[in-house]
């Protein structure tokens, strides 16, 4: 039995997933973990990893090495995306991955993708589940410093973009009240849907039949539409949202204060500050999807780019390689 690891390294959280095959094909989850490290960290602003994030991030990548090694992992990747690609020091960062990750597999290092793979992988492992006949999908990946869109169905990816918009870009660039004001509001959706509108040119929604989005923004919102007294991803998993409740939601975490966001049960400490803002992105891309394909609902994975990256590695049929 081949045991896998994936580590998927983003703008605002590291998360690991390891996990082996069944017999047909579909990944057993072994161990499933996220820690928001906040690696972005004013890199949209100074072009570099604050020393204190990188320190963030090797405590947990350290962690997750012990982890894999404790569960006997066989192979291991580990991804970087967005914030990665924009650091100017990112070689300090590969150094300390590079150290880590030997310890599970020789010559193991981090590796910074694009954005189109990025958005492959995030689409391989959100639709895993779905039935076929829901298809095309439209799968966005919002991040904390970019938001991949990705259409394609049982066949694969037909088209797919990264646009540089995130819950931590936009909130760091455009939202430094509590709560943020109308004006404010109104400039980080304006700033969205710029970025956002390079990605529906690129990526044609119209024919679409099923949104599925992914990663913790999306994630949370379900969570607190659902009223969830805490967060449970196996409530989560494929739940579903009509896109009108998913806009009270937003305006609703937009519209609080810090304080108030951090007391919701759901709400994960890391996410406090930049709800508000993946909100508005989420907000802008529901906006157009409604308009484009005519989706009246969201349907939210907790099965994403880390099941992607994993299937990517295992032996056999379901592997990349």
């Amino acid at each position: 039995m081949t045991v896998v690891g994936a580590v998927d390294c983003g703008t605002n959280s590291i998360r690991l997933l390891v996990a082996r095959s069944d017999d047909s094909g579909r990944l057993v989850d072994l161990h499933r973990e996220m820690r928001v490290v906040r690696l972005g960290q004013g890199v949209d602003a100074t072009g570099r990893f604050a020393a204190e994030a990188i320190e963030r991030t090797r405590v947990a990548l350290a962690d997750y090495v012990e982890i894999l090694l404790s569960l006997g992992a066989d192979r291991v990747r580990m991804v970087a995306t967005s914030a990665t690609r924009d650091a100017a020091n990112r070689d300090e960062f590969f150094e300390m991955t590079s150290a880590l990750l030997g310890r599970v597999v020789p010559g193991a290092v981090a590796e910074v993708i694009t954005g189109d793979e990025e958005a492959r992988l995030s689409f391989r492992g959100a639709v895993g589940e779905l039935d076929p006949a829901s298809g095309p999908f439209v799968v966005t990946d919002l991040g904390g410093g970019s938001t991949e869109v990705v259409v394609g169905d049982g066949d694969g990816v037909r088209a797919a973009f990264s646009a540089d918009i995130g819950c931590v870009r936009l909130t760091e660039r455009c939202l430094p009240s509590d709560p943020p004001t109308d004006d404010e509001v109104t400039a980080a959706r304006q700033f969205a849907r710029r970025r956002l509108d390079e990605a529906f040119a690129a990526v044609p929604v119209d024919g679409a039949r099923t949104w599925v989005g992914v990663a913790g923004t999306m994630t949370t919102l379900a969570a607190v539409g659902a009223g969830l007294t805490e967060y449970d991803p196996d409530a989560i998993h494929l739940s579903r949202i009509s896109l009108d409740d998913l806009d009270v939601v937003c305006r609703r975490l937009v519209a609080m204060t810090r304080a108030e966001r951090a007391a919701l049960g759901p709400m994960h400490p890391g996410r406090v500050d930049v709800i508000g803002g993946g909100s508005l992105v989420t907000m802008e891309l529901a906006d157009e999807l409604r308009r484009r394909a005519g989706i009246t609902e969201l349907v939210v994975s907790e099965h994403d780019i880390l099941d992607g990256i994993a299937l990517g590695i295992l032996p056999g049929p379901t592997s990349d390689s």
